[in-house]
């Protein structure tokens, strides 16, 4: 496209009306409109893997992306926004662009004619013809800019939300230097093992370049994605947006009930069975010679047993005292220097030798038992110890741990602390590796199948990592609870009035807490940049309340 040409029409537009069409025709890139083009993108679309997506390069006049790339860096204002799927800068929305006043449209001109473009009749039939996709709203305007700075990223995801048809993004990172693929901040596509429950590994992924244009048809159950993280310090700006499904007040496409009937296949997915493919399966057994044991005091046997592992000073009847006061009145305890000093000291050496020494494991294939990878990708994904070995040094200790955990013993401890009657139990040995482990924000499964349980799930977190850096420098990697009020994908993590606890990843550190239904719960995504895994240990029990059963003795009494 000429530069010339295009400055000497758009000198035309401070003279006469000109219409979305026809800015359209001035922008775009005229090999768009051609029915060579038209066809051959649609033939690309509908083969492509693992699902129906394009992308289109020099989408439309550099020199407007240019101009619009400085109206974003002088004019917009980003936030910071972290959730336990996404950390981002975010500008608001852009659909109310068009109702602006004259005097904010001055400091904007060049992004207001882009949302013009992408939303006129032209380039909406464009789209629909080269996806199949149906018709498309001119409406509902559906569009953000997002900045990824070092350590933003998206996790896997499949943007079916609302009436959304299309989803498209508009990279504008430095028009001046490629943009490499060791970056990060590439559009990563991941195939499905079965309806609605992605693969663990991509297997398409675009490096973005600016002018360049993605875009793909929202399928539900298949069109699985994510922003990989930028691991560079560097800014990946690009234009987020989506078409819709034609509203009642569109002049064209609309169909009376077919949102509704979209929404309902849609909500139809959240309830999708996903027990076959969910590893690992979460099951909290207790045998009945246990729960009968349960019930008496710890011996003098039994703290010499639990000091192989626990520091002394938790074993002293006034710690345990305090331990279970603090934890009777807020539900949560957090214990430092946990386990004692010989565990501790040999664990921190056999973790730390294993980060440095051996390769991590990156895609699925490649992990080997005793290990296995916590999957679908859209609920969790970080290694978790199988079985037991006792070929690796490590993992026989970690192994040893998850035993000692296990144990009538231990579960005699919790209920010392807690007042709280472990009747079931789910012990796992975990490690989040740099640049790839998560686990999305849930909430506790509840256990129906016994009678008299609590309506919660008593949850204990040993945190192994073995170094620093997890408070204040963004690596992620914290456990974070907070009430299920609010909507967690709108909101951020800092400043959240909702939140908990808010634990960093550290060494030898205990939390225990007391979770309802109300309660969400989620490790944050571990950024590539950190200096190694976050290793952890996690606890579920199902539990009795053996203070209520003491309250309706004294009362017989």
């Amino acid at each position: 496209m000429s530069k010339r040409s295009i400055t000497s029409e758009n000198n035309n537009f401070s003279k006469q009306h000109v219409s979305e069409d026809d800015k359209a025709d001035l922008y775009f890139n005229p090999k768009l409109w051609t029915q060579e083009f038209k066809d051959e993108m649609k033939s690309t679309i509908l083969n492509n893997k693992p699902f129906q997506w394009g992308c289109i390069d020099d989408l439309v006049d550099e020199q407007l992306l240019k101009d619009i790339r400085t109206e974003v860096e002088t004019q917009i204002q980003f936030t910071e926004k972290e959730t336990d799927i996404y950390k981002v800068n975010q500008s608001g929305d852009l659909a109310n662009l068009s109702n602006l006043d004259a005097e904010t449209l001055k400091r904007l001109p060049n992004l207001f004619k882009l949302q013009q473009i992408l939303y006129s009749t032209k380039f909406r039939h464009f789209m629909s013809y080269i996806t199949q996709s149906g018709p498309l709203s001119n409406c509902k305007v559906d569009l953000s800019i997002n900045t990824y700075k070092k350590g933003c990223h998206l996790l896997v995801h499949d943007d079916v939300i609302g009436s959304r048809r299309i989803s498209f993004i508009i990279y504008l990172p430095d028009p001046n230097r490629k943009w490499k693929d060791h970056y990060g901040g590439g559009l990563r596509l991941f195939p499905t093992v079965d309806y609605n429950i992605p693969h663990s590994d991509p297997v398409a992924k675009l490096v973005p370049q600016f002018n360049q244009f993605a875009f793909f048809k929202i399928q539900p159950g298949y069109s699985w994605h994510d922003v990989e993280e930028v691991k560079v310090d560097k800014h990946r700006l690009s234009i987020q947006g989506w078409y819709h499904i034609p509203q009642e007040m569109d002049l064209e496409g609309f169909q009376p009930g077919e949102e509704q009937n979209w929404l309902n296949e849609n909500e139809s997915l959240a309830h999708t069975d996903m027990t076959n493919f969910t590893f690992p399966s979460i099951e909290r057994p207790l045998s009945q010679d246990d729960m009968v044991s349960l019930s008496a005091k710890l011996s003098n046997d039994d703290n010499i047993f639990l000091s192989k592992y626990l520091s002394s000073y938790y074993l002293k009847q006034e710690t345990i005292n305090q331990l279970k006061d603090k934890f009777l009145t807020n539900s949560f305890i957090s214990i430092e220097d946990f386990l004692n000093d010989e565990m501790s000291t040999t664990l921190q050496t056999l973790i730390k030798h294993n980060e440095l020494n051996e390769p991590i494991p990156t895609k699925l294939e490649q992990v080997e038992q005793p290990w296995d990878l916590a999957r679908p990708p859209h609920k969790w994904q970080f290694l978790y110890l199988n079985d037991d070995d006792n070929k690796s040094e490590l993992n026989s200790k970690l192994s040893n741990l998850r035993t000692f955990f296990q144990s009538l013993q231990f579960k005699k401890y919790i209920l010392e602390i807690t007042g709280l009657l472990p009747m079931t139990q789910d012990i796992l040995v975990r490690r989040f590796r740099p640049g790839f482990d998560y686990t999305l924000a849930d909430t506790p499964d509840l256990n129906t199948k016994i009678d008299d349980l609590l309506e919660c799930v008593l949850e204990g977190t040993l945190s192994l990592t073995p170094f620093d850096g997890w408070i204040n420098e963004g690596n992620g990697g914290y456990q974070l609870y907070m009430l299920n009020e609010s909507e967690l994908r709108e909101d951020q993590v800092s400043g959240n009035d909702s939140i908990l606890i808010n634990k960093p990843a550290s060494w030898n550190s205990f939390n225990l807490v007391m979770r309802d239904a109300d309660v969400l719960e989620f490790i944050k995504y571990v950024g590539f940049n950190s200096k190694g895994s976050r290793w952890d240990i996690k606890m579920s029990w199902d539990v009795k309340d053996t203070e209520e059963d003491s309250d309706d003795e004294d009362d017989k009494i």
